[in-house]
């Protein structure tokens, strides 16, 4: 809802001669929570009853988190704009330790992400892994109840919702790698609607857009789903994009590593290269490791 809310205010200050409402839906990635997304069909499960808004005509776009938004959209749809990037990385949040390094053996940490969960377990393989689902203030009321130790979370949505000071710590990305797309949010329109991708054209940010690109071609090379742990993070250096990205077994027991650079007019062909490079480590054979059957 804060970004829904974000994009009207953004909207009116454009068109301050329009009227822009916002329809509060609650999709199944937010109703299905006592299941890990992996198991329940992956975060395309956060855009589906939006989707089906826009096609009957109740909405003319949707507003997500990019790494929320599949790879391949369903025929009809368009991603018309990529808003500026908030903060990409991830946060360590606990009430009792300051890092990582500092929670004891069988300390329990929180996550809804296997790419966390791979990358924490290689490094810290001392530690106990549990899911962790729920809206923002669910996830930290359990951390806060204590059962939890600590708890990682995206750092865009504390930021985003008022709430930084409950970071105790930000995961460089060379620690935690990001998730494609993460910390951006996309708006999505019904494809053929050319007024609608006019008027939201000047909030598309082109260094946020030229980035996630890069990123989701990875993993779209890779049929990227929260049902895999990969990462992809592609940041500007010295005018250039520098992409890095990893897929791992859950367990952090097998993970490839690749990293390029590449012009940022042709970030797709960057993430074709780093996707290429990470096959040549066997990715693929680590992927088919992580296979997740689907809910019955």
């Amino acid at each position: 809802m804060w970004q829904a809310e974000h994009a009207q205010a953004r909207l009116s200050a454009l068109y301050p001669q329009s009227r822009i409402e916002i329809l509060g839906m609650t999709t199944r990635g937010d109703q299905i929570l006592d299941r890990s997304l992996s198991k329940v069909g992956g975060k395309g499960l956060f855009v589906k009853e939006l989707e089906v808004a826009m096609a009957e005509g109740r909405a003319d776009l949707a507003v997500h988190s990019l790494k929320d938004v599949p790879m391949d959209l369903p025929e009809g749809f368009a991603l018309a704009a990529v808003l500026e990037r908030e903060d990409p990385r991830d946060a360590f949040v606990s009430n009792q330790y300051a890092t990582l390094d500092a929670l004891p053996p069988g300390a329990v940490v929180g996550t809804s992400s296997l790419r966390r969960q791979a990358l924490i377990a290689a490094r810290y393989p001392h530690l106990l892994i549990k899911p962790l689902r729920g809206n923002l203030d669910t996830r930290l009321g359990k951390l806060d109840r204590g059962d939890y130790a600590a708890i990682i979370l995206a750092a865009a949505g504390l930021k985003r919702l008022g709430l930084p000071e409950r970071i105790r710590l930000l995961l460089d990305p060379e620690q935690s790698l990001p998730a494609p797309g993460q910390g951006a949010m996309a708006i999505e329109i019904p494809s053929g609607r050319p007024e609608l991708l006019a008027l939201l054209a000047p909030l598309n940010h082109q260094p946020t857009a030229q980035a996630v690109r890069a990123e989701r071609a990875v993993s779209k090379t890779f049929g990227g789903s929260c049902q895999i742990p990969l990462a992809a993070f592609a940041a500007f250096d010295a005018g250039e994009l520098h992409l890095r990205a990893m897929v791992a077994t859950p367990d952090g027991k097998r993970i490839a590593r690749a990293d390029a650079r590449g012009p940022a007019d042709a970030p797709e062909e960057l993430g074709r290269r780093v996707a290429a490079a990470l096959r040549a480590q066997d990715a693929d054979a680590i992927l088919a490791a992580c296979v997740v059957e689907p809910h019955a």
